[in-house]
């Protein structure tokens, strides 16, 4: 899964999701995308699920990118635990997906194999995703 090597501080604030994406919203290297339609915090087991669905479905031809990457510490206090005492341990990593932005893009496969597994991956996020193309002239 991924996960940053180093950070500079251990624990983050929250922060909002507001607004609309700005960057990473066309397609860079490849000629599909899975395009977020929603705000969320997308988890790097769920990134990962996504990947391997996709990796499955074009039996690993083509070419797969992850255009986002969970560099957001989430902290959980254990269960049953008093309220205080600070916060709690780093648990697991998030990316902040606002909508509009890329989170997988592919290239190499004919289009419906493309868009089958780009699907297959969209029903491993937890939120409403549109697949796109390279063609595409698509607004935020």
């Amino acid at each position: 899964m991924l996960a940053p090597k180093q950070t500079k501080f251990r624990k983050q604030m929250r922060g909002r999701m507001t607004g609309k994406e700005s960057r990473g919203v066309k397609l860079h290297q490849g000629e599909y995308g899975l395009q977020a339609l929603e705000p969320a915090w997308v988890t790097s087991r769920q990134l990962e699920a996504g990947r391997k669905a996709m990796a499955r479905s074009v039996k690993r031809g083509g070419k797969i990118w992850i255009m986002v990457f969970p560099d957001k510490p989430v902290t959980k206090k254990p269960a049953e635990v008093r309220m205080g005492s600070g916060k709690g341990n780093p648990e697991f990593w998030v990316s902040v997906v606002k909508p509009g932005r890329i989170i997988f893009e592919m290239t190499g496969v004919p289009r419906d194999l493309a868009i089958e597994s780009l699907r297959l991956a969209s029903h491993k996020l937890p939120i409403r995703c549109r697949i796109i193309e390279k063609g595409d002239h698509v607004k935020g």
